[in-house]
């Protein structure tokens, strides 16, 4: 007995050795940053065996043939638009002198530089904050279109709301409509693609974001990426961007979330061109292995430069940037972080989930601790248990130097906007978090008027009223046990 446990012994010390050096090899071999690296060493060491497993399903990058792919379908379909706004960038001063702000040049040009991010003008806007109003009237839109629905959601449930979304679309096609649908499977749980026949049947399209056939399951990391856009394009000149979903709690719906508090834009004018072109570039990405038909260049619009006033909610001037691994640039993070460090008298900024990078968190604390008025407006509840818990340890982090964070009472607030100085706002799919950063497919308004700015302040400040202010006697009288999840959580966050 004592020379067989003594073996087993040896055997497990064998295995632990081993366990280390693949997790170092299997690692550190993947081009990410330092944090999430000693976080996913830290998983596969303390979880031999388990946090492999883990890690084969959650940690793998996109493959090089994925990537490539991807970027080879940006370049081909965006560069013609590229051209024409870099022609006119030397051509004009963008920014009509009333609106000729440094900050707003400067984070133009970043946008531009950073994602290839387009300025559009004549964009007339309005915010929706109420799912039932958003959806009543998208569904409107879409069935009143005469050309083309190109539809893109992170979730699409098949329930009461996804099923009125689906009969919209069903009669767009029927009316002559080229309709197409891209959703995100791991956020659409439950929705089987037997749920789009008949919509096929009609002549529409649905196909699963980056999808792979049942046998390439294994070999391909889909787990730990998700398409999170949200987009609506209608006949080419009507567009949706922002945080809703398609699902039954994001109006109101939800026995455990109540009223869904989120921040949605319709677009009429130049803009939804650019919002199609991001979506042309998903579908052509997306079916690629499949025998669908992709989305051809002579389908997208031109686009064209009027400058007007832009203190005018009816002219927005608007850049649409993407990000997602794929892109090492990180277009929304470095557009937050523009925002951020350019601010001079308040910065405001609602979101989900609270667990920035180093860099965002410091110019969070620098720009707070330089006099300008910095909040942040998060859940009062969890939708993610780990999530949530992250997100309190960074609050506390956050209001300890200066910060003022808010707790959302009136339900759930999913919104994700940043709003700044005079003419500066931000709308869309991207969180303040790591996955939103740099693991998921996100895309994000860039906004320079002054009335839309104004509307999204007013909308912050009025949301205050259903706010409780964190403090730091708050964060001190919780338990020993609800401060170690935090800190367990916050470790752990960058990789999950």
């Amino acid at each position: 007995m004592i020379l067989t446990w003594d073996i087993i012994r040896r055997i497990l010390e064998v295995l632990w050795v081993i366990n280390i050096a693949l997790a170092v090899w299997t690692v550190f071999r993947s081009r990410r940053s330092v944090v999430a690296t000693w976080a996913w060493m830290l998983v596969l060491t303390i979880l031999p065996g388990i946090g492999f497993i883990l890690y084969l399903f959650f940690g793998r990058q996109l493959s090089h043939d994925e990537i490539f792919a991807i970027q080879e379908e940006q370049r081909k379909t965006r560069n013609h638009y590229l051209r024409q706004q870099k022609k006119m960038l030397e051509e004009h001063d963008l920014l009509p002198q009333k609106e000729r702000v440094p900050r707003a040049r400067m984070l133009t040009e970043l946008n531009l530089n950073n994602d290839d991010a387009i300025l559009t003008f004549d964009n007339k806007v309005k915010v929706y904050t109420d799912g039932p109003e958003l959806f009543d009237q998208m569904i409107e839109d879409i069935r009143n279109a005469k050309e083309s629905v190109s539809l893109e959601f992170y979730t699409f449930y098949a329930d009461h709301l996804g099923n009125r979304v689906l009969a919209a679309l069903e009669e767009a096609a029927s009316n002559g409509a080229k309709v197409r649908i891209i959703y995100d499977v791991s956020g659409s749980r439950g929705t089987k693609p037997a749920f789009f026949d008949h919509l096929r049947e009609l002549g529409g399209e649905a196909q699963p974001f980056i999808s792979t056939s049942k046998k390439h399951w294994f070999t391909t990391p889909r787990l730990n990426y998700h398409l999170h856009r949200k987009l609506v394009i209608i006949d080419h000149k009507i567009g949706y961007i922002g945080g809703f979903n398609i699902g039954d709690q994001y109006v109101n719906q939800s026995k455990k979330f109540g009223h869904w508090r989120d921040t949605h834009l319709r677009v009429i004018g130049q803009s939804p061109i650019l919002m199609e072109v991001r979506f042309a570039m998903d579908w052509n990405t997306s079916t690629r292995r499949t025998n669908l038909e992709q989305f051809k260049l002579s389908e997208l619009k031109s686009f064209t430069i009027k400058r007007k006033d832009l203190s005018s909610i009816d002219n927005v001037a608007m850049q649409i940037v993407s990000s997602g691994p794929d892109n090492q640039h990180y277009g929304i993070r470095r557009g937050y972080e523009g925002i951020i460090a350019g601010a001079k008298e308040y910065v405001y900024i609602q979101t989900p989930y609270l667990i920035p990078e180093d860099a965002i968190l410091e110019s969070l604390i620098i720009a707070a601790n330089s006099g300008v008025d910095v909040r942040i407006m998060i859940p009062c509840m969890p939708d993610h248990p780990f999530v949530y818990r992250a997100t309190e340890y960074y609050a506390k982090y956050l209001v300890a130097h200066g910060v003022k964070v808010y707790k959302y009472n009136d339900g759930f607030i999913h919104a994700k906007t940043m709003v700044s100085g005079s003419s500066i706002s931000s709308v869309g799919s991207a969180n303040q978090d790591f996955r939103s950063y740099t693991l998921n497919f996100e895309v994000n308004s860039f906004n320079y008027n002054s009335a839309l700015a104004k509307q999204l302040k007013d909308i912050f400040e009025k949301d205050l009223d259903q706010c409780t202010l964190l403090t730091n006697e708050y964060f001190a009288q919780q338990s020993s046990w609800l401060k170690f999840k935090q800190y367990f959580s916050r470790l752990l966050s960058p990789i999950f």
